[in-house]
C-alpha cells in the first residue's frame, strides 16, 4: 500500500486537488467546484467526513476497501488511511469534504464528547447510508459553514460559529447511525447466529490451540466488520458486548467440561488458554466460583 499524501493539515488535501483555502484549521470543499481531481491514497493526520454522492470503486476505508451508491458518508479520524490510490485518471465528484484538526476543538465541547462520536472508529465497510432526507441536512449545514468561512471578514464569532455547526453536523451523524443500526437489527441476529456458529466451528476445527480464547477482532474479521462497528451493533441489537457473549459462550464450554469430568487444567488447555489460572480467574469473574468450588457446588445439589 503506497501512501500518495499525508494529510498533516486541513489544508493539504484542498491544496492537492486544487481546492480555495479559507481558514487555518478548517477546510470546506465543495466537489461540484473543483472539477475532476486525480484519486489519492492518504494518511490522516486529521479529522475528515465526506460526503459524496458516490465513492470511487473499491476505496480504501480503513483496514478494508469499500463500494457504495448514492448518499453515503465517511468519516476518518487521526491515523487513519483512506482513499484510492492514484491511477493516471480524474473523475468529477459530487458533494463535501470537511477537515478540521485537534487544534480547533481544543478545549471545546467537542472534544470532550469526541468518545461519544463512535463513527470516527468504524474503519472498514461502515460508511454511513444517507437517506435523502438526511443528506440534505447535511449538505444544508455544510454550505453554511462554507458560507460562514468564505465571509469577507471574521467579526470575532466565526470560529465558535463554525464549530457549532461542526458538533451539530456529528450530533446528527450520531442520529443517523442510530437509525441505521435500528434498521439493522435484523441483520443483527443474522450476523448473532453466524457468530455464534463462529465461536462454535472455532472450537471444532481446534483453532484455540492455535490461536488461543477467540478474540474480538478475530470474529469481527471473520464476520467482515470492524470491532467498532461490531461492537455497537451487537449491543444495539443484543444489549450485550462481543466480548461478554465470547465470555458467556467460553463459560457455558467451560461449565459442560467440567461437569463430564475434565479437570481445570485440561479445561483450560481445551478452551484455549496458555495458563490455567487465567481460566480460573475469568471463570471466577463470570460465575462468583472458582472452577473447582463450582463443581463441588454442582455435585452437592
Amino acid at each position: 500500500m503506497k501512501l500518495e499524501l499525508t494529510i498533516n493539515h486541513p489544508n493539504d488535501y484542498a491544496l492537492d486537488i486544487g481546492a480555495p483555502v479559507f481558514h487555518p484549521h478548517v477546510s470546506l470543499i465543495h466537489y461540484d467546484e473543483v472539477g475532476p481531481i486525480r484519486h489519492s491514497l492518504n494518511l490522516f493526520n486529521v479529522y475528515a467526513l465526506f460526503l459524496q454522492k458516490e465513492f470511487p470503486e473499491n476505496v480504501t476505508y480503513g483496514i478494508g476497501t469499500y463500494t457504495e451508491g448514492n448518499g453515503s458518508l465517511m468519516a476518518y479520524s487521526p491515523g487513519q488511511i483512506g482513499g484510492k490510490a492514484d491511477n493516471g485518471t480524474r473523475r468529477q465528484y459530487h458533494g463535501w469534504v470537511l477537515l478540521f484538526d485537534a487544534s480547533f476543538i481544543r478545549g471545546s465541547e467537542i472534544e470532550q464528547r469526541l468518545a461519544d462520536y463512535h463513527f470516527f472508529s468504524y474503519n472498514a465497510n461502515e460508511a454511513l447510508i444517507l437517506t435523502t432526507g438526511e443528506k440534505d441536512i447535511l449538505t444544508g449545514l455544510m454550505a453554511n459553514i462554507r458560507n460562514e468561512l468564505a465571509a469577507d471578514s471574521d467579526d470575532g464569532h466565526r470560529d465558535q460559529i463554525v464549530r457549532d455547526y461542526i458538533q451539530l453536523i456529528l450530533d446528527y451523524c450520531n442520529r443517523f447511525y442510530t437509525r441505521q443500526f435500528k434498521e439493522q437489527r435484523a441483520v443483527g441476529n443474522d450476523i448473532l447466529m453466524r457468530f455464534q456458529q463462529l465461536l462454535t466451528d472455532y472450537y471444532s476445527q481446534g483453532l484455540q490451540h492455535r490461536y488461543g480464547v477467540p478474540s474480538v477482532r478475530y470474529c469481527a474479521g471473520e464476520l467482515c466488520l470492524s470491532a467498532g462497528y461490531f461492537g455497537d451493533l451487537m449491543r444495539d441489537a443484543m444489549h450485550l458486548s462481543p466480548k461478554d457473549f465470547i465470555r458467556n459462550f467460553i463459560i457455558m464450554r467451560a461449565k459442560n467440561l467440567l461437569l463430564s469430568g475434565e479437570g481445570v487444567s485440561q479445561t483450560a488447555y481445551e478452551l484455549g488458554f496458555e495458563y490455567a489460572n487465567h481460566f480460573t480467574r475469568l471463570f471466577k469473574n463470570a460465575t462468583g466460583l472458582t472452577p473447582s468450588q463450582f463443581v463441588n457446588d454442582q455435585r452437592s445439589k
